[in-house]
């Protein structure tokens, strides 16, 4: 089978690894498609990502569906064809794509993946993989949401219109915000936002300020820069989600309105079980399709992961087909 497999800093390859089985407990999943997140970029061109450094090759790929294309002993409920989504936390504590342990846990930019069973989440029939493919950063973003409490009914801002961002966007509008307002410094997030539900946008670098006093704030872009601004934008007494990934290192940042404002500032990373909820959005309308901007096929990876990170692309959710 052919795989998505970082060797280091700017050395990305497609190569040609043995086909799996599953095994007692296991599935077997003919990939299809597979979203490149901002995590696969950082290993691309940092070969490390926050704390994770790559110590040695490993397949990329975390946001990932396809089909069942072999069920192992002792499985019930799940039969080959099925179309699939995956959880892709293990059991041991790792996750798809991930070099936070070594060795490193292998993600799903592959023609083939064996995962336990319950990592499954079948697709109903109105969500095909494509959009199967992005349950999972869409469940990042609704953890986000849980994570700020009630949003029904409340003003929100989205900080950074990335493609968490712009999931954040939808998933406040799915939980019943009263209207939400995205900023960022360029304009093509900006009017992918929009397309996912916001109800306003923000172009800093236009000059554009930051709404005041806003009841709930999420923070999508990690930039240590912005904290300031939008620490300051919230409401006293307010939430502030820190959904984006902050550098892993000291790095200056404006944090007094934190204090003085009495603001309470949460972190979100990745997710619990929402991918479930996730899916049951998918299928219930919540539409992701604006978000994706290219699709490439596997041999092409390399040029799919230089268009998602340059963000002069316009690219938003960039995805990988996998079985062709």
């Amino acid at each position: 089978m052919k795989a998505v497999v970082v060797h280091g800093a700017n050395d990305l390859r497609v190569e040609e690894l043995p086909d799996p089985a599953p095994g007692t407990g296991e599935v077997l999943v003919a990939m299809e498609w597979g979203g490149i997140c901002g995590s696969d970029i950082s290993y691309w061109r940092h070969g490390s990502t926050g704390t994770a450094v790559l110590k040695h090759p490993m397949v990329l790929g975390h946001e990932v569906a396809g089909h069942i294309a072999g069920v192992g002993a002792g499985v019930t409920g799940l039969r080959e064809g099925d179309r699939v989504t995956i959880h892709p936390a293990t059991e041991s504590g790792g996750y798809f794509g991930s070099a936070a342990f070594d060795p490193h846990t292998d993600g799903g930019f592959c023609g083939l993946k064996v995962v336990r069973a319950e990592q499954i989440r079948r697709l109903p029939d109105a969500v095909d993989t494509v959009r199967g493919a992005l349950a999972e950063p869409l469940a990042v973003a609704m953890h986000a949401v849980n994570r700020a409490g009630a949003v029904r009914g409340r003003e929100v801002l989205v900080n950074g219109a990335g493609p968490i961002g712009a999931l954040v966007v939808a998933a406040a509008k799915y939980a019943g915000a009263a209207s939400v307002v995205a900023a960022d410094v360029v304009d093509a997030p900006l009017a992918i936002a929009k397309a996912m539900g916001a109800d306003g946008v923000v172009n800093l670098a236009a000059g554009e300020h930051l709404p005041s006093q806003v009841e709930v704030v999420f923070e999508a872009s990690g930039a240590a820069a912005a904290l300031g601004g939008v620490l300051h934008a919230a409401a006293r007494n307010g939430v502030v989600v820190q959904v984006g990934n902050l550098p892993g290192q000291p790095t200056p940042a404006s944090l007094g309105d934190l204090v003085t404002r009495e603001l309470t500032w949460i972190g979100s990373y990745r997710f619990v079980d929402e991918i479930t909820d996730a899916v049951a959005a998918l299928d219930d309308g919540l539409d992701v399709t604006p978000l994706i901007t290219h699709r490439y096929p596997i041999d092409d990876a390399a040029d799919a992961i230089a268009v998602a990170a340059d963000r002069n692309t316009g690219s938003g959710k960039v995805l990988i087909q996998l079985n062709g």
